[in-house]
């Protein structure tokens, strides 16, 4: 999951608590023909009800009053006042009706008392509404809320004034255009409606038809401020974010406009997605940006289009109906506040704050990780390879030579290249690593410049440090002493590897010396370690060491620096050479 992470090309993401605050409010209400502005922030029920300049009293309209009561009844949420501070148990959007009808006045408790629920019809993501059933004084009512295309297309009447009418084809226009306009504010819209029901009324068939339409409520989500930021990220990145939401396609639309997720691309209804075959969907599905009104099968189908095109799909989810999905996509998503088990249990990673930012972050630490894993490699087989070719070079130049022993290349293995390849693992990330296109799946880890760089870097080292078995033997030092010298050149031939090793692609003198201070902690301490075997005499037998003179750790110093000049050249040569490439 995580390597996958980092050759994600497409998030798809839910809107509401995932680019969204997920802190509905209700802002607006159309009630009798005309439009009620809602004050107020937060969960704190205070606020006034004002049409144009006027104020309205809420127990004075009572067609307003009952909007109010469905919402506060049609509703599974609570509100609770602790030390001064008001919060909302159950779902945000629910949580915003039970806020307005108290900023109204009404005790949603109370309310329930007076008229108890005795029946329900659960919201689903394929009906898109909900239904309970109450019992009142005047008999059982059924009060209903949801999309606002589907609850007023099962109404015929409509309340005016507190009197109930049909519902003509002028008011049906008047109510759509009301929800155009606030869905254009950026406004999540719900219809509410209500009727009369018998006693046996308990499915969605009896309950929910010849429904009298009371008015329509509109919400504001607010846009984390983060995300903004977040998709600018991907879009450099070459990651493209769309939106994927329930919602209606005008306040999709004005969200990701706001966000800067839509630009040039389109926006589709879950009704014009039906309406696609899939292969008319596969051309068009890298030009979709929004997808609005839209249910857990539709997700299904933009996964398996989006990767039909080759693309690297993730997908946020949080319903029990997400989980095929979820599944499906390259890395599926499930938040970890609003998600269900099952959708967890589907997907590849848990948001615990639901936030598209921790995703853009997570895709980030994704490439930072593989990244560090080709830096650890790198050096490794760098490091290794060259000690086979310092003892394959001193074997074909004299079967005699044998320029380390055992015990040291043991040493140089486990108390060197152990802790430093560790410390690698903790370097930070290229500052171009969100500047850079998503890799592919099919891209290995050994690219051409990365072997370039391990076979540069382990023919320099094996054919220095033999330089000096050679040249110590040739000036008339012992073979211990050759070993001895021979060793200390291998581990600091493996420091300037080390860090070389930061990248195959930039310099050192740019990527800077200190950012990673577990290596030179490292680097440190490993010269730390190795200094008692070579100036404890006890141990100089055991080791094949002798005390080196300043003069030796010059000489060691010196030929292993020109490891570092080799591979700066190579860096220079190789990125000339791309650039030259790109021109022509």
């Amino acid at each position: 999951a995580v390597e996958t992470l980092g050759s994600t090309t497409f998030i798809c993401s839910d809107k509401t608590g995932t680019l969204t605050q997920n802190q509905m409010m209700v802002r607006r209400l159309y009630v009798d023909g005309m439009a009620v502005e809602v004050s107020g922030s937060g969960y704190e029920p205070k606020g006034d009800f004002r049409s144009t300049d006027s104020a309205v009293i809420p127990d004075q309209h009572s067609t307003l009053l009952r909007v109010l009561q469905i919402g506060a009844l049609c509703n599974d949420a609570s509100l609770v006042s602790s030390d001064g501070s008001w919060t909302i148990k159950g779902d945000p959007t629910e949580g915003a009706l039970i806020v307005a009808s108290a900023k109204a006045g009404l005790d949603s408790q109370a309310l329930a008392a007076s008229w108890p629920r005795v029946g329900e019809i659960p919201f689903s993501s394929e009906r898109m509404r909900m239904t309970t059933i109450h019992e009142t004084p005047e008999g059982r009512i059924a009060l209903s809320k949801g999309a606002v295309e589907i609850v007023i297309n099962s109404c015929n009447r409509i309340c005016m004034d507190g009197q109930e009418k049909e519902l003509l084809p002028a008011d049906m226009s008047w109510a759509l255009e009301a929800n155009r306009q606030m869905g254009e504010d950026g406004l999540r819209v719900l219809a509410l409606a209500y009727r009369a029901v018998p006693e046996s009324a308990q499915d969605a068939g009896e309950a929910e038809r010849d429904m009298v339409f009371a008015g329509l409520v509109g919400m504001i989500d607010p846009p984390r401020e983060e995300v903004k930021e977040a998709i600018g990220v991907c879009q450099k990145a070459g990651i493209k974010a769309v939106m994927i939401t329930g919602d209606h396609k005008t306040t999709a639309v004005a969200i990701a406009k706001e966000l800067g997720l839509l630009r040039e691309g389109l926006a589709l209804s879950g009704d014009e997605l039906e309406k696609l075959e899939d292969t008319e969907l596969e051309k068009t599905v890298e030009k979709i940006e929004v997808y609005a009104r839209v249910s857990p099968a539709h997700k299904l189908r933009v996964v398996e289009a989006l990767q039909k095109r080759g693309h690297v799909v993730s997908m946020t989810g949080d319903g029990v109906n997400d989980a095929p999905a979820l599944k499906r996509a390259d890395i599926g998503v499930a938040m970890g506040i609003t998600g269900t088990d099952v959708s967890k249990e589907a997907s590849h990673m848990v948001l615990t704050d639901d936030n598209f930012a921790s995703i853009v972050a997570a895709v980030k630490e994704g490439r930072h990780i593989f990244g560090n894993i080709k830096k650890c490699l790198m050096y490794l087989l760098s490091c290794h390879i060259g000690e086979l070719i310092l003892m394959i070079v001193a074997v074909l130049v004299d079967p005699s030579y044998l320029p380390l022993v055992a015990v040291q290349l043991l040493w140089i293995n486990i108390a060197v290249d152990g802790p430093t390849a560790l410390a690698l693992a903790f370097d930070p990330p290229d500052a171009d690593v969100m500047e850079q296109p998503p890799r592919s799946r099919r891209m290995s880890i050994f690219t051409p410049r990365v072997m370039g760089f391990i076979a540069l870097a382990a023919t320099w080292s094996g054919l220095t440090t033999f330089g000096v078995f050679k040249w110590a033997l040739v000036s008339g030092r012992s073979e211990q002493e050759a070993q001895a010298l021979c060793f200390i050149t291998l581990m600091v031939v493996g420091e300037f590897t080390a860090l070389a090793s930061r990248s195959e692609k930039e310099s050192l003198l740019k990527m800077g010396l200190f950012k990673n201070k577990w290596l030179l902690v490292a680097m440190v301490g490993t010269v730390a370690a190795t200094l008692p075997i070579v100036y404890i005499p006890a141990l100089q037998e055991h080791f094949h060491t002798y005390s080196l003179s300043w003069k030796d750790w010059g000489i060691a110093l010196l030929a292993s620096a020109t490891l570092f000049v080799a591979t700066e050249v190579f860096k220079a040569v190789w990125a000339w050479a791309e650039a030259r490439k790109k021109t022509v």
